[in-house]
């Protein structure tokens, strides 16, 4: 069994062990976050190209790459499908935060 490397947002290194095997089968419907990771991890280790994964998975280029932006900010939790919302109304929040104007308030 050979290990691939995920990048966590910190930089950090988060080994999983992966093989041919370790792969999801072709017909996956419950897209679980060891899977999601393993499928980025393949692609990014080059074992299989995202064309690859996208057409074996029947995923959509801008899914398979939501993934990777997702380990890529917030570590395999970010794939959580619970966790993406609540990083999205974050990431949300703290653009309108950014685009607005602050306003100091006077009280006598």
């Amino acid at each position: 069994m050979s290990t691939t490397e995920i990048m966590e947002p910190t930089g950090a290194l988060a080994p999983i062990g992966l093989a041919a095997f370790d792969l999801p089968p072709p017909d996956t419907k419950r897209w679980v976050v060891r899977r999601k990771a393993i499928v980025v991890a393949a692609v990014r280790s080059g074992a299989l190209s995202i064309q690859e994964a996208c057409r074996r998975y029947k995923l959509s280029v801008e899914e398979f790459l939501a993934w990777q932006r997702a380990i890529d900010r917030h570590g395999v939790p970010g794939l959580r499908v619970t966790r993406l919302q609540i990083y999205r109304d974050t990431d949300a929040a703290l653009r309108k935060m950014a685009a607005t104007p602050s306003r100091r308030v006077s009280v006598w």
